[in-house]
């Protein structure tokens, strides 16, 4: 997969993309509290592409994330994601 802006020229990976994004956000976050000095993302990550018809439903669930959560779990959440597309996993690499 290759992630895109239409006004640049520039293109990434997907996997440059989260590994970047997580570079510079776990260093905002441990620049903002000491209380974050270990903080270290997990080492794999899901992506989903999203069609722009979609773009006002995702940007609701993410301000309501995590109520949604409080009813749901993240891994039961992704496991439901993944059947509802039909993509097949093994639990062993799924989580660290």
């Amino acid at each position: 997969m290759c992630i895109w802006w239409p006004d640049s020229a520039v293109r990434y990976t997907q996997a440059d993309w989260v590994k970047e994004l997580k570079r510079v956000s776990s260093l905002w976050l441990k620049e903002r509290s000491a209380d974050l000095a270990l903080f270290a993302w997990q080492n794999g990550y899901a992506a989903f592409s999203v069609s722009h018809s979609r773009l006002e439903s995702v940007l609701r669930y993410i301000r309501e994330q995590e109520q949604h959560h409080l009813k749901m779990t993240f891994q039961d959440e992704l496991r439901a994601l993944l059947r509802k597309h039909e993509v097949q996993w093994d639990e062993r690499y799924l989580w660290d």
